[in-house]
């Protein structure tokens, strides 16, 4: 499992619409995921993150599940599979079991059910559940940030959208409320320590995040200290 303790789901599936329904659902319950369309986009991920397990749809064009889930048992033995499959039969499933995988489901299977068997594979596998101790919201203010899902809500619930830098920054803030972070401690935590990034960029992100939330808040949010950094006034809970 990754330092974040959350386990990575990679959805290898040729239909664009389960893999959104798929990864969506998964990230809402608690897990990182990751996405693939076929079987050589799955080991072009794998050649530098290994999932905890992997949800495999067995006809794809191309090379078909069955041989990703032999490539998987051979190179990766460690990882979990979960094979998805219109072939319902006992023979398919049981030839789904025999090339490696660790449980089989008929397509269409019901997402709660999905999720289960996920849940239950890796317990047997012993890579655990989702860390209750991680962080599923912050909320300060009456705004709301899913780390998960990647959302900020505004009060009224309105989705803002956010840039990879600014969801970062933000979360830095939130990280640590009422207190003044210097650009160069923004810097590391947000983008690590060998950044090539420079100071006027954290003060360019902060100004476009500021004047997001601005345009929707009815105080001050976050705080320019002068000569020191900036601040995230508002008291924030993380749920």
């Amino acid at each position: 499992m990754s330092p974040s303790g959350l386990p990575l789901v990679l959805v290898v599936d040729d239909d664009p619409d389960l893999r959104k329904l798929i990864s969506e659902f998964l990230a809402a319950h608690g897990f990182r995921v990751a996405t693939a369309e076929n079987s050589g986009a799955m080991r072009q991920f794998m050649r530098g993150t290994v999932p905890d397990l992997v949800i495999l749809d067995v006809m794809m064009p191309g090379e078909d599940g069955l041989s990703a889930a032999r490539y998987l048992a051979a190179e990766h033995g460690r990882v979990a599979i979960i094979m998805l499959s219109a072939l319902g039969g006992d023979t398919d499933r049981i030839i789904g079991l025999e090339v490696g995988a660790d449980d089989y489901l008929p397509k269409p299977c019901n997402p709660r059910e999905l999720l289960a068997r996920v849940r239950a594979v890796l317990r047997r596998r012993g890579s655990g559940e989702p860390n209750p101790d991680i962080v599923r919201r912050y909320e300060f203010d009456g705004w709301r940030l899913d780390p998960l899902r990647r959302e900020l809500r505004d009060p009224a619930g309105t989705l803002i959208n956010l840039s990879d830098g600014e969801f970062a920054l933000l979360r830095c803030l939130l990280e640590n409320p009422q207190r003044v972070l210097s650009r160069d401690q923004l810097l590391d935590m947000a983008r690590g320590p060998n950044t090539d990034s420079y100071d006027r960029a954290i003060d360019t992100q902060i100004s476009r995040l500021r004047r997001k939330l601005n345009d929707r808040a009815d105080s001050e949010l976050i705080r320019t200290v002068r000569n020191e950094g900036y601040m995230l006034l508002p008291k924030v809970v993380r749920t």
